[in-house]
């Protein structure tokens, strides 16, 4: 199955980067796609619960779904995987 979400906190081709690694390395997750201009997600998922732990890993790196609530906090681990996903290569 597919599914596209709405995230909170997307700015750029390394918040993209940040994104793309981290849910793809979750198990029965494939063809993780980011639109920037978008603000979404979209990826293949097996089970209801592994869009589940999608949406909660998003939430860890500081992109909650829209909708879900976007603190100081989510805001400022959006940055730090924005940076990170700048400087990796």
């Amino acid at each position: 199955m597919q599914k596209t979400v709405i995230i909170q906190n997307l700015k750029c081709g390394g918040c993209a980067k940040t994104i793309t690694s981290n849910i793809s390395e979750l198990e029965n997750i494939t063809n993780v796609s980011v639109n920037v201009d978008e603000s979404s997600v979209t990826f293949d998922f097996t089970t209801d619960k592994d869009a589940e732990v999608v949406k909660n890993k998003l939430s860890a790196l500081g992109y909650p779904v829209e909708g879900d609530a976007n603190s100081i906090t989510s805001k400022a681990k959006s940055f730090v995987s924005c940076a990170t996903g700048r400087m990796s290569k």
